[in-house]
């Protein structure tokens, strides 16, 4: 009989919960590299496969949207590089990798260089706008810089070819893949310049890998591309491909096609721009028309306006006219002479001798009658100050004690008598009164 458990029973679904748990918490994001193996896509648009190598395998899911993101399409024995988190799938208890990124292997390296020598060219103004070169606008001669066994040159010439039969397309071949292919590009780029035959050369290429299109993100490459004094359009891969001969030209066109329909103007809007000006060169000759026949209308009128009869009509007006001016230019002045006349004539008056001699004998009479008014006020306010001195000099006068029945006691030598300290017995002194002096002698002191 086996021992019954003595801890807690766990389920399968709580079993794999605490793996799950276990596995995300001890993993962050890893990269795993290595080979696809059963891929499937279905009707979700999830994508579910192995990555393996000659030992072990792994399952993987890429879930939507980040499926749809994929620059390649997913296939059996493609090696990949891949970047997720470990979990576990609880319904089946399934190990797994659910990923986030998924690139073909060997382009992460390619990438992370590519990144670097476009920061390193940045930073040495290679990419600058400032140092772009417009496109002319009816290019006589384009050189195509390409291989010539692609679909690029049949896409080209037939674009060029319908839009504007009349300019000149050379194609000057080159690899555009391989080990070689960046060297002779730059050859064939130094050529076309030194010929002088090219108003614009376009350098293009099909779409393809990072690996494929390396040969575009040449360091000398895209220095040439942008020293060249001759305009460079660059086309090359798809939409979504850049490279650093992009970033160089003078201008980046998604496709070879639209680098064509941008290269040269439609033959129809120049049929358009041809009419509009065909249109405004025969409004413009009417109005001129127009304008040269009122000139004449008018030149028509003048000379019969210069016959001698109607010119000595126009002489008598003029005459009768200047008469007139005259007539009145001449009342104009004699009425100013009047008015200053008038004026000076008041001014005479209003200055003569007699007028102010009568002025200044009014002024006399007043200055006289002014001294006297300034005494007697003078005399008044001096009398008045007299007047308060001797009351103010009253008020403290000694005298005007006396008067109210007071004496003043002195000594013979006119020392005032103030205390009774200040007179001994015997002394003789002198009472002044209000009417006279009176002899007195001291007893002694009152008690």
């Amino acid at each position: 009989m086996t021992d019954a458990p003595t801890g807690e029973v766990l389920t399968p679904s709580q079993l794999n919960t605490l793996a799950r748990d276990l596995l995300e918490g001890a993993f962050p994001l890893i990269w795993v590299e290595g080979e696809l193996g059963n891929v499937s896509k279905p009707a979700s648009g999830h994508l579910y496969f192995t990555l393996k190598d000659e030992r072990a395998q792994v399952r993987c899911a890429m879930f939507r949207p980040k499926s749809t993101w994929l620059k390649f399409q997913p296939r059996e024995g493609l090696r990949v590089l891949a970047r997720g988190r470990l979990t576990l799938y609880e319904a089946r208890g399934d190990y797994q990798l659910v990923l986030d990124h998924m690139e073909e292997a060997g382009e992460g390296a390619l990438r992370r260089a590519f990144d670097a020598l476009k920061a390193r060219l940045t930073a040495d103004g290679v990419f600058d706008d400032a140092r772009k070169r417009p496109l002319p606008a009816f290019p006589r001669r384009i050189g195509l810089i390409t291989s010539p066994s692609g679909a690029v040159v049949r896409d080209v010439l037939s674009v060029l070819a319908r839009r504007f039969p009349l300019v000149e397309v050379d194609v000057l071949p080159v690899p555009v893949q391989g080990e070689t292919a960046a060297a002779q590009i730059r050859g064939m780029l130094s050529r076309a310049i030194a010929s002088e035959r090219y108003d614009i050369l376009l350098l293009a290429r099909g779409g393809g890998s990072l690996e494929d299109l390396w040969a575009f993100n040449d360091e000398q490459l895209a220095r040439a591309l942008a020293a060249s004094p001759v305009p460079v359009v660059s086309a090359v891969g798809h939409e979504t491909d850049f490279s650093l001969a992009d970033f160089a030209a003078d201008l980046r066109a998604p496709t070879p096609s639209v680098a064509a329909e941008l290269l040269v103007p439609h033959r129809a809007d120049l049929t358009t721009q041809l009419l509009g000006l065909q249109r405004r060169m025969h409004r413009l000759q009417a109005d001129r028309l127009r304008q040269l026949a009122q000139r004449a209308d008018r030149a028509v009128l003048r000379l019969q306006a210069a016959r001698p009869q109607a010119r000595l009509a126009l002489l008598c007006r003029r005459q009768d006219d200047a008469a007139r001016r005259l007539q009145a230019g001449v009342q104009r002045r004699l009425d100013a002479a009047r008015a200053r006349l008038r004026h000076a004539d008041a001014v005479l008056r209003a200055c003569h001798p007699e007028r102010r001699l009568a002025l200044l004998r009014q002024r006399l009479i007043a200055l006289r009658t002014r001294p006297q008014a300034a005494i007697a006020r003078r005399l008044q306010g001096e009398a008045l100050g007299l007047r308060n001195l001797a009351r103010s000099l009253e008020a403290v006068s000694p005298l005007s004690t006396i008067a109210r029945g007071y004496a003043i006691l002195q000594h013979p030598d006119g020392r005032v008598v103030r205390k009774v300290g200040e007179a001994s017995p015997g002394d003789r002194l002198e009472a002044r009164l209000q009417d006279g002096v009176l002899g007195v002698r001291v007893e002694g002191e009152l008690l």
